[in-house]
This record gives C-alpha cells, sequence and structure tokens, in this order.
C-alpha cells in the first residue's frame, strides 16, 4: 500500500493548532496557532488549489495524568506529557484521512507528539519517515545533558528515540526515527553536552558556517537525494528562529546569525519541486514578541513557497518525483 503527497494526490492539507508554551522559557507560543490563521495561512493554501481542512486548536482538558515518574529535569513534564500523546494520537488520526497534516504550533515540543504521528503513521505503509530540523537550536538533549531542563530542548532527542522520557507516551505507540534520518539545518547554539551526544550519534548538521560556504541549494538536495533514495517520505519541522532575528523577531530565543529571507524561500521552493514533504510543523512563533504579525505573514510566506506559489510560472523539474512512484 502506498501514499503520496499532495503533489500527486488528493491535494488535501489538515492544519492543526496545538497551542502548548510550557516547553519554553518565554512564555507566548499558545498564540501562534491564532497568528498563523490570523495572517491568512489557509487562504493562502487555497489559493494554491489545495482543500484546506482546519481541524481547530487541540485541548488537553480531557487528557488524564499517567502514573509515571517524572524525569527530575524536564520542566513542567506532566502537561507537556497530555500534549505529546494528543498530538500523536490526533496527527495519526488525520494523517489517516489522506491529507497532508500542518501543526501550527505552539513550542517545539509540538514535534514530540507530531513527528510520532507520522512516523508510525508510514511506518504502518512500509515508508520510512525521514525529518529536516530548520532550527537555530539542535534540540538534542536528554534530562540528562539540559542545562535549562525546558523540554522544548529535547524534542529531537526524543523523537530518535533516545532515553530519559521513555513514558511520555504511556501505553500509546511510539515509532522513533533512526538518528540518521534526522538532518539538523540551520543550527548556531549547541549545548556541550548536547554536541557530545550528536557527535556520539553521529547526527548530520549543517550549520550556518556550511550554508555560508555551499550554499542552501546544494545541502537541500543532500538531504532530498537521501530521502528518495529510501522511497522515504520528510517531515519538515520548521522553527521561525532558524531566520534571522531581523526577518523573524517573533521568537522567545532569538539568535543572531540566521537564514536570510531568500535562503528560507529556496528551502521550501526545493523541497517542493521535490515532492517528498508529507507533513509540516511550524513552531516556536511568540506573537507577543512580534513586530505587528511580520514574522506571522514570513512564516506563512514561507509554507506557501513550500506549496508552490512562485512569482513566474516556472515548470516544475521532471526529477520531481512525488513518495510512492
Amino acid at each position: 500500500m502506498t501514499d503520496r503527497t499532495p503533489t500527486d494526490r488528493a491535494r488535501r492539507i489538515a492544519l492543526l493548532g496545538a497551542p502548548i508554551d510550557m516547553g519554553a522559557s518565554q512564555r507566548g507560543t499558545l498564540m501562534g496557532p491564532a497568528a498563523l490563521r490570523t495572517a491568512g495561512l489557509a487562504t493562502l493554501l487555497e489559493s494554491l488549489d489545495f482543500e484546506v481542512v482546519d481541524y481547530g486548536d487541540l485541548s488537553v482538558a480531557e487528557m488524564g495524568d499517567l502514573s509515571d515518574r517524572p524525569p527530575e529535569r524536564a520542566n513542567h513534564y506532566r502537561e507537556i506529557q497530555r500534549w505529546t500523546r494528543v498530538l500523536s494520537q490526533r496527527g495519526h488520526e488525520i494523517a489517516q484521512t489522506g491529507a497532508l497534516p500542518i501543526f501550527l504550533g505552539g513550542d517545539h515540543t509540538l514535534s514530540m507528539g507530531s513527528v510520532n504521528a507520522m512516523a508510525r503513521h508510514w511506518q504502518e505503509r512500509g515508508r520510512e519517515l525521514f525529518v529536516l530540523w530548520l532550527d537555530a537550536h539542535a534540540d538534542y538533549n536528554t534530562p540528562e545533558t539540559t542545562m535549562t531542563a525546558n523540554m522544548h530542548g529535547m524534542s529531537a532527542a526524543f523523537l530518535c528515540g533516545e532515553p530519559g522520557l521513555d513514558g511520555l507516551l504511556g501505553d500509546d505507540p511510539r515509532a522513533s526515527i533512526t538518528p540518521d534520518r534526522l538532518d539538523l539545518f540551520g543550527a548556531r547554539s549547541i549545548d556541550k553536552l548536547e554536541k557530545e551526544l550528536m557527535r556520539a550519534r553521529r547526527i548530520r548538521v549543517v550549520d550556518m558556517r556550511q550554508i555560508d560556504e555551499f550554499g542552501v541549494a546544494v545541502l537541500t538536495r543532500r538531504v532530498i537525494e537521501r530521502v528518495k533514495a529510501s522511497n522515504g517520505v520528510l517531515h519538515v519541522s520548521f522553527d521561525v528562529d532558524f531566520l534571522d532575528p531581523c526577518v523573524a523577531p517573533g521568537v522567545g530565543t532569538t539568535v543572531p546569525g540566521g537564514a536570510t529571507y531568500r535562503e528560507a524561500h529556496l528551502i521550501m521552493e526545493l523541497l517542493h519541486d521535490s515532492g517528498v514533504v508529507g507533513s509540516v510543523d511550524i513552531v516556536e512563533l511568540n506573537p507577543f514578541l512580534d513586530e505587528r504579525g511580520r514574522t506571522a505573514r514570513t512564516a506563512v510566506e514561507l509554507i506557501g513557497s513550500l506549496f508552490g506559489q512562485q512569482i513566474t510560472d516556472r515548470q516544475t523539474p521532471s526529477n520531481a518525483i512525488a513518495p510512492g512512484e
């Protein structure tokens, strides 16, 4: 059984909001989903001839606590555990409909649930999920390595099956990816112990120096080629702090020297042309820190490029093969 991305199937996109902000030290990302909607995300996607279904924002009000023992260094573990479980469950259900899910955050702990949902979905179909982590930070800490105990810095490690948060999903299926299917892109702030763990796992990291030296086109195509070689599907986890703060000021973890507006658009355009993208996160948008909605509008414009918006009627390259072909 094979599934395809909207480039080759029903062209349906599902929006799902996850207003989480306790995974970070700076509160305010719970307003992110509303800001992305206000900036016209659904309208833009519909203008690109997608059928868009907005499932609204998730709630964890009815999700009970589990009885596992919280790790000592994992702030707000119980709340994030509830969010991870409901996101994994709901994301998997939405993926089963054949639509391409876009998860609207919320801080980056969202990905603990969204990536698990998508990895589980594609494993059931005999496909491998790859993850492109567009982020200023590696987010590869564990409760043992973390300096802050903030769980948004543990999300990439969790999705790769690192120990320390083993009870986060309770009895729900945990569908981890192998570290060789994770690409960290745009990193410029990595903790010491985190770096040592990543080196031990041989995690691929494209930092800003590599981007300066080789350019985003070469480096993005390398990711795409690996996904295609395995007949895989790509999940794009887009943290808006991947962008330089002068482009995207509305984040709580700004790090100077990030991707430019044009570099980010080129990445999205290349990913669209590849036909390998099967799901997306948009995370860490903090409207409380934004300048008149500038960061939200930029994020929406970038998602437009990811789904085919272009200035000229450029033909999609003949080597763009959708998953399933």
